[in-house]
């Protein structure tokens, strides 16, 4: 979606990707439906709030708020910043404070196209054995999953995991309408030409990755920001790994203390 494009064509699409009518739309934000045709049309420029008002029962993206925003005339509201900036640091710090504590098992943080933002030294387990060029910033975690000379060839469920991966991958282009997670989608597809049948998803879904010739079990959770009022944060989701056996649990501990100082 591009900002110079009138606010009636970026609402309509918005309304589209949401499969709503206009009057789906109207019932729900308590509008009429013929205001709503009015802006689509061009015939009505929203006001600021009206246009905060309708992308919020959308369920738009901070990021795509903006671009509604000035589209229609007005200031941009949310605020956009590098994850680097000074003025996150209270941010950072408190991803970190997450982020630590949850060793000797892995935590990650991504953006909203997966690349890595933040991470604890557990992560090594996915770094380890794939190609330098794939380890050089942005990283990519998507990327680096699936990619054959990523941690792809050590995941011993490698299909089940592309078969639940690329599904999510397109919901969130599709949702999101952000053409750089649907360029990185079709290239992930390229690595996925040959998935064989796959099993039904257990409830949780598995990672069978192999380190140091020992088969590692994890399970994982995402937890986003749910009150953020910057774009920075909203598009920031922690990913935190768990141990799903006791193997896994005893070696993973085991190799914190390995490459802890003195050791």
């Amino acid at each position: 979606m591009h900002a110079d494009r009138p606010i009636g064509e970026l609402l309509r699409e918005w309304r589209h990707r949401r499969k709503l009518s206009q009057l789906d739309l109207a019932i729900a934000a308590d509008v009429s439906s013929r205001h709503i045709s009015f802006i689509e049309t061009g015939r009505t420029i929203p006001s600021r709030t009206m246009v905060l008002h309708l992308a919020e029962h959308l369920n738009v993206p901070l990021r795509e708020r903006d671009r509604l925003l000035t589209a229609a005339g007005h200031a941009p509201q949310f605020h956009r910043r590098d994850w680097s900036d000074p003025k996150l640091r209270p941010t950072r710090e408190a991803v970190q404070r997450v982020l630590h504590p949850h060793e000797p098992f892995p935590a990650l943080a991504v953006d909203r196209h997966w690349n890595l933002v933040q991470a604890n030294d557990c992560v090594r387990v996915f770094f380890d054995d794939v190609d330098p060029a794939l380890l050089q910033p942005p990283i990519n975690m998507m990327r680096l999953g699936l990619h054959p000379r990523g941690f792809a060839h050590r995941l011993r469920n490698l299909d089940q995991i592309r078969a639940n991966l690329l599904p999510r991958l397109a919901r969130q282009a599709m949702a999101s309408g952000d053409p750089e997670l649907t360029t990185l989608h079709e290239e992930l597809l390229t690595y996925a030409a040959l998935i064989t049948d796959t099993e039904p998803a257990e409830i949780v879904l598995p990672i069978r990755l192999v380190h140091h010739d020992v088969e590692l079990t994890l399970f994982s959770t995402v937890t986003t920001f749910g009150t953020a009022h910057g774009i920075t944060l909203s598009e920031v989701a922690v990913e935190a790994y768990f141990p799903g056996d006791a193997e896994t649990t005893n070696y993973l501990h085991e190799l914190a203390d390995s490459t802890k100082p003195g050791r």
